[in-house]
């Protein structure tokens, strides 16, 4: 399981989604570093982490991965950061361990069960077709450099995008993490997610500040998730940027890295 560590001070865990990896926190990771210290993790199948093709690719194996990571570095008191399927990994360590979180960043995505699925993705969910065009035409990682933000990407950031994913093989959490949505209560992540989901109030009844930033272009998580967000954590400071997408971090950098250096500087504590 690839990670990148550095920086000296508060422990900051960042926790991407699908497609992304850890390269989504790039901007964050230089400018919270200078007095945070910064882990970003690569989901097993993502990024630069290995990519076995025989692997049980579910929500509680990545959540149990973070948690064996943070254990191994010793790392008791942390932040999160988390975006997309990050902030149902996230969520999910943070409802077994609420002690241990310090304060919470919420970027575009959910923790909760929802049966709100874009067309788009539901195809990618199709037995048989939908693993075969995500694996076979990276049809997943590649329309996300287009489709999930409302500024253009430079070449080259959308090339460092899909980079980890570039062959039939190394597409493989991609296509599993598509398929891991649990829509049904049969679903092998249903009772995880339906977990996480009840523990979100220990979170709120526990004072953990929590900031959320939401692109409102996400032609995923729209402003219904928001909403439900705002609604489970009445008090989280929150903003709404209304012409940017899913990939909020690379359509305001600047506004974001500025709001949440601000947010985990502030001296509130969950521990009041």
């Amino acid at each position: 399981m690839h990670y990148i560590d550095v920086g000296v001070g508060p422990v900051v865990v960042m926790v991407h989604g699908n497609p992304t990896w850890s390269y989504y926190y790039r901007n964050l990771i230089r400018k919270l570093s200078t007095d945070h210290r910064v882990i970003a993790v690569d989901h097993i199948g993502c990024g630069l982490s290995d990519k076995p093709q025989n692997y049980s690719y579910t929500l509680k194996q990545h959540t149990d991965n973070l948690e064996t990571l943070l254990s191994g570095l010793d790392i008791i008191s942390f932040s999160l950061i988390v975006h997309d399927w990050g902030g149902a990994i996230g969520m999910g360590l943070a409802t077994r361990y609420p002690e241990r979180i310090e304060k919470i960043v919420v970027l575009n995505t959910a923790a909760f069960r929802s049966k709100r699925i874009p067309l788009r993705i539901r195809i990618c969910r199709w037995p048989f077709i939908g693993p075969f065009i995500v694996r076979a035409f990276n049809a997943f990682a590649w329309p996300a450099t287009f489709m999930a933000v409302s500024k253009p990407m430079a070449k080259e950031i959308a090339a460092a995008y899909v980079a980890p994913y570039n062959s039939w093989k190394n597409r493989i959490a991609i296509a599993a993490f598509v398929q891991d949505i649990p829509l049904e209560t049969e679903h092998v992540s249903y009772e995880e997610l339906t977990t996480t989901e009840n523990g979100l109030a220990t979170l709120r009844d526990a004072k953990i500040p929590i900031l959320i930033l939401w692109g409102g272009k996400d032609f995923c998580f729209n402003r219904v998730f928001y909403d439900e967000w705002r609604s489970r954590f009445p008090n989280a400071e929150h903003h709404y940027f209304s012409d940017s997408g899913h990939y909020i971090l690379e359509d305001e950098p600047a506004e974001t890295g500025k709001r949440i250096a601000a947010f985990l500087q502030t001296e509130q504590s969950n521990k009041e």
